[in-house]
């Protein structure tokens, strides 16, 4: 298992990442402790770009963006992940049908993606069909 770097014994560039995170969250999670505990940049690049991506305001709100974070770790199968954004989407307003609904989304999406490639089904829809663009 990774070392986890604590609070109390982070100096520098890591004592101060970590203080931000703090201050984003309540706390620190230990993603970041174990980065914190093997690279302070790459921890730095990483909260940076949580921040930009995740945190801050952009097009989609919060909630959307974890239930999207929730999907895809789910379909990593990252346990870790999958936990922490189930949480953070309840924090950020989901309810627990939005989450039930986001886990069937992702298991009828597995499998019609299974079945399309294995298929191999030309694809006769795009975007620009759609007539938007930004």
């Amino acid at each position: 298992m990774t070392k986890l770097l604590s609070e109390e014994e982070a100096t520098g560039k890591a004592k101060e990442v970590l203080a931000d995170i703090k201050a984003s969250f309540g706390m620190v999670p230990n993603f970041f402790k174990a980065q914190a505990a093997l690279d302070p940049d790459w921890l730095e690049l990483n909260w940076n770009r949580v921040k930009t991506i995740m945190v801050q305001q952009r097009a989609l709100d919060r909630k959307t963006k974890e239930l999207i974070a929730l999907a895809v770790s789910s379909v990593n199968r990252c346990e870790y992940c999958s936990l922490a954004h189930e949480a953070m989407a309840l924090m950020n307003g989901a309810t627990e049908q939005e989450i039930t609904e986001t886990r069937e989304v992702v298991e009828l999406f597995e499998s019609f993606n299974s079945i399309a490639d294995s298929l191999r089904v030309p694809c006769d829809i795009s975007p620009e069909m759609a007539g938007g663009s930004d």
